[in-house]
């Protein structure tokens, strides 16, 4: 349902929304094509001049919606390229707005892969920070494989994707994913202020120097292709098949 994911402008920048709190904001299809409109309707607006993503107070997201995962049956790794996260991704990759994200709470899984695509990042003091993949039997998405190593180190990369460790905010913050700490509550009025500081620079200065910042979006769409179709096939491998199989039997006790 569309709305579960709010799209307002707050001056010259739009704000993302995630509102499903009775499920953690957890991401279905659907929420993922409103996203990717949010952000692709943006691209060619003069007017929008930053975007904004956040879950509200109390929790980002709590990734992907697996009842809904186990709903769509294995994805082969074909349908895991074609799939609305994919084509959220590809958004993200080839966003041209700086982008900034009020983390409040859990970040999991796309959660927190989606930070690495942003500019800015603000985190209140109870954010937490985890990519289970491994525990369902699954790899890393969102060209994290990519972005993370460069980010913060392979080390520090290698405990999040493989071991699936978790990192408070501020070891985030050490870690270099996220610029400020922030009191509960106050991570989307903190992200209006850096919003509105970033609008009130020159346009075409920021745009062109973001563009020789980030990483080419041809570069990040390559490794999300290949990220997708190695988590398709491993959607249907054993070790998935009985993670998600312990999941489901968690769920009914």
């Amino acid at each position: 349902m569309t709305d579960h994911v709010i799209v307002t402008e707050e001056g010259a920048a739009r704000v993302i929304k995630l509102r499903r709190p009775e499920k953690k904001n957890a991401l279905t299809q659907a929420m993922y094509r409103r996203m990717s409109e949010a952000i692709d309707t943006a691209q060619n607006n003069p007017d929008i001049r930053c975007l904004v993503i956040t879950g509200g107070s109390g929790v980002f997201t709590s990734g992907n919606d697996l009842e809904e995962f186990m709903e769509m049956g294995a994805l082969s790794s074909e349908a895991a390229r074609a799939s609305d996260m994919t084509k959220f991704l590809y958004s993200l990759a080839h966003n041209v707005k700086p982008l900034i994200a009020a983390v409040d709470g859990v970040a999991i899984g796309i959660g927190t892969t989606l930070l690495f695509h942003c500019d800015y990042v603000l985190a209140s003091t109870t954010a937490l920070f985890s990519t289970p993949f491994m525990q369902l039997g699954l790899v890393p998405e969102g060209a994290s494989s990519l972005l993370m190593p460069a980010t913060m180190g392979h080390q520090r990369a290698f405990a999040m994707l493989v071991m699936g460790r978790t990192m408070t905010a501020d070891e985030a913050h050490i870690a270099g994913f996220v610029n400020v700490v922030v009191s509960p509550g106050h991570t989307e009025v903190e992200a209006h202020k850096v919003a509105r500081d970033i609008c009130r620079l020159p346009a075409e200065a920021v745009a062109i120097s973001r563009k020789l910042l980030r990483t080419p979006p041809e570069e990040l769409t390559r490794r999300i292709d290949q990220e997708a179709h190695i988590f398709g096939e491993r959607m249907g491998s054993k070790e998935a098949i009985a993670a998600f199989k312990a999941f489901v039997d968690r769920k009914k006790h």
